[in-house]
């Protein structure tokens, strides 16, 4: 049974709120009798894409199980390679792609994010480094997708206006490389769980607040609630026969 924690959305900033939110979480985590194969972290890791956020990111995700994160719509790329991963920038700008290859199952994620706006996308040169990553796994050896932006509606307005477009060409790839077991996303602060390309779509919720629905009231201009919830994160376990069973954990601060 392989077991993956799966948070979004932390929104590192200067304030101590973003910090405590995501220090509850990493701690709740810590706290566990097992270790985990992995916790993927996909997207909206700094609040404004800045080294200082980044390097206060690298003190908060500290932990002793396998780590991947990715970039969200507020990261910012080079910044995020350099002093998140801390690797040297060689062409700035490129998407940063990651895989984790762990015992019985591919991690793979993705930069959807598009410099300069809040919608994402996934660039040709990141589709052919998902396909080289398949191409290099055993077909016996399930696959999970990661990027930040949902890769459809999730019928809350306010998200589905800046989702990832394009979408179709991540379809035509699933459809012919049956190794993809389910895909994993962040981005719409809140806890959601649909079909991608015939295929589970699992949203994290947002640690650092959770988006309202449609039906939920609005006031002027406030499209999440802040304090009223607590951080919370998904666990995704994949059993013997590749079937993924999602749980929901909330974390009081």
């Amino acid at each position: 049974m392989i077991v993956i924690a799966h948070l979004s959305d932390i929104h590192i900033d200067s304030s101590p709120r973003s910090a405590e939110r995501t220090r509850s979480v990493m701690a709740y985590l810590e706290s566990l009798d097992i270790d985990l194969d992995a916790v993927v972290v996909t997207g909206d890791i700094a609040d404004h894409g800045l080294e200082s956020e980044y390097l206060h990111v690298r003190e908060l995700l500290q932990t002793r199980h396998p780590l991947l994160v990715c970039p969200g719509n507020h990261d910012v790329r080079d910044a995020f390679r350099r002093v998140l991963l801390g690797e040297p920038v060689t062409r700035t700008g490129a998407p940063v792609n990651q895989v984790l290859r762990g015992a019985g199952f591919v991690l793979a994620l993705g930069d959807s994010s598009v410099p300069g706006k809040d919608e994402g996308f996934l660039e040709e040169e990141t589709l052919a480094w998902l396909e080289s990553v398949l191409d290099e796994t055993p077909e016996e050896v399930p696959v999970l997708v990661g990027f930040h932006h949902p890769p459809t509606a999730l019928h809350i307005p306010f998200v589905d206006g800046i989702r990832q477009f394009g979408e179709h060409r991540l379809a035509e790839l699933a459809a012919r490389r049956p190794g993809i077991v389910a895909f994993l996303c962040g981005h719409a602060h809140t806890a959601a769980a649909t079909t991608f390309a015939g295929l589970p779509l699992l949203v994290a919720p947002g640690v650092i607040s959770t988006s309202k629905l449609p039906w939920e009231s609005y006031g002027p201009g406030v499209h999440v609630y802040r304090d009223e919830m607590a951080p919370s994160l998904a666990f995704h376990v994949l059993d013997e026969g590749g079937r993924i069973t999602t749980h929901y954990r909330s974390v009081p601060v």
